[in-house]
C-alpha cells in the first residue's frame, strides 16, 4: 500500500512493508517508512525578451569560438612552414622537422574545421535570435 501526500511544496509518501521475520507471537511484522522529498516549483517558460536575449548571448559565445579557432589554424599554420623551412636549412634533423611539420599542418586543418563549426553555429544562434527579435520591443520613448 502506498499513499502520496503534497502541500506547501514538499512531498511525503508512506509505504507498508512486511517483512518475513517472525515475531515470538509468529505472522509478519509491519512497519511504515516515511520518505520526504521537495517538489520543485513549477518552471517557467522565457519570455520572448529572454529568448531573444539568450540567443544573442549565445551568438556572441560562438563568435568568440571561431575567432579562436581561425587564430589556431593561423598558428599551427605559420609553425608548419617554419618547421618545413628548418627541414630544408638543418639536414641533420631534418626527418624530425618534417613530421613536426606535418603535425602542424594537420593540427592548422582542425583547428579550421573547428572555426568553420563555429561559424555555423553562431549563425545558427543568429537565425534564432532574429525569429525571437519580432517580439523584442524595447519602448524607451513612450509607449509606442
Amino acid at each position: 500500500m502506498a499513499e502520496n501526500y503534497y502541500g506547501s511544496g514538499n512531498a511525503y509518501s508512506s509505504e507498508t512493508v512486511y517483512s518475513s521475520t517472525t515475531t515470538e507471537y509468529g505472522g509478519y511484522q509491519e512497519s511504515t517508512i516515511y520518505v520526504t522529498e521537495s517538489v520543485p516549483p513549477p518552471v517557467q517558460q522565457p519570455t520572448e525578451a529572454e529568448e531573444y536575449e539568450k540567443y544573442k548571448k549565445e551568438e556572441k559565445h560562438h563568435k568568440h569560438k571561431e575567432h579562436e579557432g581561425e587564430v589556431a589554424a593561423l598558428a599551427a599554420g605559420a609553425f608548419a612552414l617554419y618547421e618545413k623551412h628548418e627541414a630544408k636549412k638543418d639536414p641533420e634533423h631534418a626527418h624530425r622537422h618534417k613530421i613536426e611539420s606535418n603535425v602542424a599542418a594537420a593540427a592548422a586543418v582542425a583547428a579550421g574545421g573547428y572555426a568553420f563549426h563555429e561559424h555555423h553555429e553562431k549563425e545558427e544562434a543568429e537565425d534564432e535570435a532574429k525569429k525571437h527579435k519580432e517580439h523584442h520591443h524595447h519602448h524607451f520613448f513612450g509607449n509606442n
